[in-house]
């Protein structure tokens, strides 16, 4: 389990009293959500509707700044004592960076599953979600390492600030909803999605800490985990977007709704709120899916979500303003009263205008004003000496056979801009179940004759109708940044796949999902040995998918793959 970068560890609600999430339990800090700052030590909430805790015992674990774990994370500054667990900030000092730890008596009721939650939660691989790095049992101890973000803010500061515009909203519930899919897919729910859970970069990407492991340690759980964390996000983007947290209690720095109203849109409680985005707040809240304008379907999975903000039309950031310089300042000199002394008391203000003295009247100004004529004259004279000679030459280069007229450039033609092929930067496996993901790298090596196979399937060509392979397979490649994309080539292991080519977003950062590859460049077909892409307008995206459904048969069985793929793009 050392240094292995998953998913992360959140367990505390800056004081909130009810969590987004039907039947979760009142926020207590115990200091990861706060990750620089201390949290006030609270008692242990009281158990709501779908919550269910286990005792936990007294005391928690009696350690000291200092301490080391393994012989190699230091303890620094305990962040919370709460529960029966402590939270940590503590140095890696092999590898000579923050992290934070959780700790609690191996005897702890909730030691089993805390340390199971914190070793699922490492095997998702998915850099959306703060990184498990460690999660041991040692001298009657369970600890789990995580990542420390330095550079992060909680979106609990964010909102402390203002709402979020509407591209940022946009993000925010684009990311997390996709993360969050991504998640269930793999059976993992988070349970506590609070805005102390929800970071932002110092690059604008969104992370989820408290996988599965923010749960166990409160002894959470839920009988409809999708519902759950759906209703917490539509919570997060309400919020978002209002700066009000969508129940009546107060939580989380946030002001509740007003008594007695029950759930209302959120273009209700602040003007100039980005409809589309209101819509999906409350499709996503437990509010039968409805709004007061539009009867649309509820959201009640993460995967629903991102699929309905996907069809969202996009939501472009603000224009960067600029700021208008101040206004000229006269000096006190240009308005004519530098020296002068104020006016009496009580005086009407008047300007006294003096007229200027007469220019170069003395003997040396007369002087001045012959040198600079005679200068002129000279100058008009030797100007109209070389337009004659010039005129002179013209005439006689046009006079007689060897005369030749001399023509101006013509201005050159703008440049047109080719398409060239792509370096691609590197290539993965797509699927919930990655198929030979150590032979990827052969589909974008240049060489045709061996590729990514996919291993033999029997009795159906959808992958033999396995549930790990619902979605299909096939190949993400990774162009390294945004480019012009105008077209895609790829040689097939075979003839008869059935496959289509979609692409990411410009702003994709690590699509994973088929909701995260909206823009489909072709309709699903069965190919040829080869299937092609010619784009009538160039693409931007960084991403690009290979996306294959079925398999053609070989040998009473099925089974395919791609040889080679090559892009082609526009380049200066």
């Amino acid at each position: 389990m050392a240094e292995r970068s998953t998913a992360a560890v959140d367990v505390a609600d800056n004081g909130g009293d009810q969590p987004p999430a039907a039947g979760a339990a009142k926020a207590t800090a115990d200091g990861v959500e706060t990750q620089n700052g201390r949290a006030a030590d609270k008692p242990v909430p009281e158990e709501k509707d779908g919550e269910h805790r286990t005792a936990a015992p007294a005391a928690t674990p009696e350690l000291h700044s200092g301490h080391k774990l393994a012989r190699r994370y230091r303890l620094e500054e305990c962040v919370t004592r709460l529960d029966g667990f402590s939270s940590w900030r503590a140095v890696d000092e092999k590898l000579r960076r923050a992290v934070g730890v959780h700790l609690l008596p191996a005897d702890h009721p909730r030691a089993r599953s805390v340390l199971a939650a914190a070793r699922s939660s490492a095997l998702l691989g998915d850099p959306r979600f703060v990184q498990v790095l460690d999660a041991v049992e040692e001298n009657d101890l369970v600890y789990v390492v995580h990542e420390w973000l330095p550079d992060a803010t909680e979106l609990t500061s964010l909102l402390a600030a203002g709402p979020l515009e509407p591209h940022e909203a946009y993000q925010l519930v684009s990311q997390v909803s996709q993360a969050m899919a991504a998640a269930h897919r793999e059976g993992l729910s988070h349970l506590r999605l609070t805005p102390g859970a929800i970071l932002r970069t110092s690059t604008g990407q969104y992370r989820i800490r408290g996988l599965a492991v923010n749960a166990a340690l409160r002894g959470i759980t839920s009988d409809t985990p999708q519902r759950t964390d759906t209703e917490a996000i539509g919570a997060l983007l309400y919020a978002s977007l209002t700066q009000r947290w969508p129940y009546e209690n107060d939580a989380y720095g946030l002001a509740g709704l007003p008594k007695d109203l029950g759930l209302i849109p959120p273009d209700q409680v602040r003007a100039g709120v980005h409809r589309g985005l209101g819509q999906l707040a409350m499709r996503a809240l437990v509010n039968d899916g409805a709004t007061a304008s539009r009867q649309e379907p509820p959201c009640t999975t993460p995967e629903e979500l991102a699929k309905a903000v996907a069809a969202m039309p996009r939501i472009r950031p603000p224009e960067p303003a600029f700021t208008a310089p101040p206004e000229y300042q006269h000096t006190t000199y240009q308005q004519g009263s530098y020296g002068r002394p104020p006016a009496h008391p009580g005086a009407p203000a008047t300007q006294v205008i003096v007229p200027p003295p007469p220019p170069l009247q003395s003997r040396a100004g007369r002087v001045l004003k012959w040198a600079v004529s005679a200068l002129l004259i000279t100058a008009l004279g030797l100007g109209s000496w070389q337009l004659a000679d010039t005129l002179l030459d013209h005439g006689k280069g046009d006079s007689g056979n060897g005369g030749s007229q001399q023509t101006a450039p013509a201005d050159e033609p703008p440049k047109v801009r080719q398409p060239k092929p792509l370096k691609v930067s590197s290539a993965s496996v797509f699927g919930r179940e990655q198929i030979e993901k150590e032979d990827v790298h052969k589909a974008v090596d240049g060489d045709r004759s061996a590729g990514w196979v996919t291993n033999h399937f029997k009795g159906q060509p959808n992958f033999g109708n396995l549930p790990s392979y619902e979605d299909g397979s096939g190949v993400i490649v990774d162009l390294g940044s945004v480019q012009e994309v105008t077209k895609l080539e790829a040689d097939m292991y075979l003839a008869g796949h059935k496959a289509q080519v979609r692409a990411a977003a410009a702003d994709a950062s690590s699509p994973v999902a088929l909701s995260d590859f909206p823009q489909e460049l072709t309709k699903p077909q069965t190919t040829g040995k080869t299937l092609e892409t010619r784009l009538e307008a160039p693409v931007k995206t960084r991403f690009l998918l290979v996306h294959i459904t079925e398999l053609p048969a070989e040998g009473g069985v099925y089974r395919g793959g791609i040889n080679e793929i090559k892009v082609m793009g526009l380049a200066d």
